[in-house]
C-alpha cells in the first residue's frame, strides 16, 4: 500500500518509479480523487459546524419564547444533520475508492534495482559451484530410472487432475528429509523461530500481504471463504497485523514448512512435464519483521541462509537480482537463486528473497514503538524461500544422477535417511 501523503509531496518521483516497472503513471488520477475526498471531508466538517451553531440557537430561541424562530432553526438543524450524514457517506465512499486504487498499485522499486522489461534483463550477481561432469546424457528428474516409478503423475491426475504428483517410497522420504534438513538448519544455525502455521487464511491476511485484491485468481478460495495460502509468507507476516511492537522485539525471524497452493493462472503450457510447476507443493519459508534501517541488511542475511542450504548439498547455483519488469507486485527488491538442473541444461529458480519495505506493513497496520519514545512507525517485512522443497528435490535428483539410473544423495541428508546415501536404480535407499 502506498502513502497518499508521499504521493502528494512528490508525484513526479512516484510516477517515475512506476514507469521503471513498466506501469502507467497514475499520480494525477490519484491526487484528483484525493482532492475530491478531502474537499468532501472539509464540506462535511463545515456543515457539521453549522449544525452545531444552529442547535445552540434553537435553545436560545426557545428560551426567548420565539416560537417561529424556534421552528425555523429546528428545521435547519434537521436539514444540516441530513446534509452532514450525506457528505460523510460520500467522503467514506471516496476514501474507500482511493484506498482500493492505492491497493492495486505495485510497490516502488529500490533505487539500485536494474531497469528491464522481463527475466532476460535480470542481472547475475554471483555464481557458486561447478556442474558435475557426466559421461552420459543427463535426463530430467522424472526420467531417472530409480525415480520414475516413485513419481506417480498418472494416479495424481486420476485423483486431482493435471499439475499434481504422488511421491512414493524412497523418493517421498527424500522429499521429507529435505524439508526437515532445511527447517533444522534455519532453527539451529540461522536463529529462526519455527512456526507451524495455518494454511487456510481470511481475506484480511491475503489483503495485508498484497495477494488481494489484484491477484485473487492466482490462489484458491474455499466455498466458505477461506483462502489456501500461496506460501506461509501470508500467515507468518500477517501474525503482526495491527500490532505496535516494542523496538527491542525486532527483528522477528520465523520459518515454517507448509503445503502451498497456486492456481498457476496464465501459465498454461509452461513447464508441464515433471513436478517443476505444481498446483500443490511444499516450501520452507523465511519471514522477517525488522526495523526500517535494517531491512536491506536483513535481505542479504536471508539470501545467505538460502544459498548456504544449496552449498551444503553441493548443488551449483547462481543468484540474480530481478529487474524492475520481473519483480513481484509487492517487492521492493528481489533476489532469485537459480539451481543448476542438468536435465534441462539450465538454471531454474529455487528461491526468491524479497524485501517489501513498509508496503505490506501499511496494508496491515503493523508498527513498532521507537525506543526513544517517538510515535509508532511502520515495520519492514521480508520473505524468502528457504527453499522450495519440490524444486530442491528436482535439483538433488538431477545433479546426483548416475549412468546406471541410481542417484548419489547429498551427505547432509544421511542422518535423515537412516544413514543411507544412495537411491538405487531399483528405487531403494542404500
Amino acid at each position: 500500500m502506498h502513502d497518499i501523503k508521499a504521493i502528494r509531496e512528490n508525484p513526479a518521483a512516484f510516477d517515475a518509479a512506476l514507469t521503471r516497472r513498466g506501469d502507467e503513471a497514475v499520480s494525477s488520477s490519484l491526487l484528483a480523487l484525493d482532492e475530491e475526498r478531502r474537499a468532501k471531508i472539509a464540506a462535511a466538517e463545515a456543515a457539521q459546524a453549522a449544525q452545531k451553531t444552529a442547535a445552540k440557537e434553537v435553545g436560545a430561541a426557545k428560551a426567548k419564547g420565539d416560537e417561529a424562530e424556534f421552528e425555523r432553526l429546528r428545521a435547519l438543524v434537521g436539514e444540516k444533520k441530513a446534509e452532514v450524514a450525506a457528505m460523510q457517506n460520500e467522503a467514506k465512499e471516496l476514501d474507500a475508492k482511493l484506498t482500493d486504487a492505492l491497493a492495486r498499485i505495485a510497490n516502488l522499486p529500490a533505487d539500485d534495482v536494474p531497469n528491464g522489461g522481463g527475466e532476460e534483463d535480470n542481472v547475475e550477481v554471483s555464481r557458486w559451484g561447478t556442474s558435475r561432469e557426466m559421461d552420459f546424457d543427463p535426463v530430467e528428474h522424472f526420467e531417472i530410472k530409480g525415480v520414475a516409478a516413485a513419481m506417480d503423475f498418472e494416479t495424481a491426475a486420476k485423483i486431482s487432475g493435471a499439475r499434481f504428483v504422488m511421491l512414493k517410497g524412497a523418493v517421498a522420504r527424500i522429499h521429507r528429509a529435505l524439508a526437515q534438513f532445511m527447517v533444522d538448519t534455519h532453527v539451529d544455525d540461522n536463529g529462526l523461530l519455527e512456526v507451524n502455521s495455518p494454511v487456510l487464511v481470511r481475506d484480511e491476511a491475503m489483503y495485508g500481504t498484497d495477494k488481494l485484491p489484484k491477484f485473487g485468481e492466482d490462489s484458491y478460495q474455499t466455498t466458505n471463504g477461506w483462502w489456501l495460502v500461496p506460501t506461509s509468507e501470508v500467515p507468518l507476516t500477517y501474525s503482526v497485523a495491527g500490532d505496535i511492537l516494542e523496538e527491542a522485539a525486532l527483528p522477528i525471524r520465523m520459518t515454517a514448512h507448509t503445503l502451498c497452493f497456486r492456481s498457476e493462472a496464465g501459465s498454461a503450457g509452461k513447464d508441464t512435464s515433471g513436478m517443476l510447476r505444481q498446483h500443490q507443493f511444499e516450501k520452507v519459508e523465511m519471514v522477517s519483521v525488522v526495523h526500517p534501517n535494517e531491512s536491506d541488511n536483513e535481505q542479504k542475511r536471508m539470501l545467505r541462509c538460502a544459498e548456504d542450504l544449496l552449498e551444503r548439498m553441493n548443488i551449483p547455483y547462481r543468484t540474480v537480482v530481478l529487474c524492475t519488469g520481473d519483480m513481484g507486485f509487492g517487492a521492493r527488491r528481489t533476489y532469485d537463486i537459480e539451481a543448476w538442473i542438468p536435465g534441462q541444461n539450465a538454471y531454474r529458480e529455487i528461491s526468491s528473497v524479497s524485501t517489501t519495505g513498509a508496503f505490506q506493513a501499511r496494508r496491515m497496520n503493523a508498527r513498532f514503538r521507537p525506543a526513544d519514545g517517538g510515535k509508532p512507525e511502520y515495520v519492514h517485512t521480508l520473505n524468502g524461500s528457504g527453499l522450495a522443497v519440490g524444486r530442491c528435490l528436482i535439483a538433488v535428483l538431477e545433479n546426483g544422477q548416475n549412468a546406471d539410473g541410481s542417484v548419489t544423495l547429498p551427505a547432509v541428508l544421511a542422518s535423515y535417511l537412516g544413514g543411507k546415501t544412495t537411491l538405487s536404480a531399483e528405487g531403494k535407499l542404500v
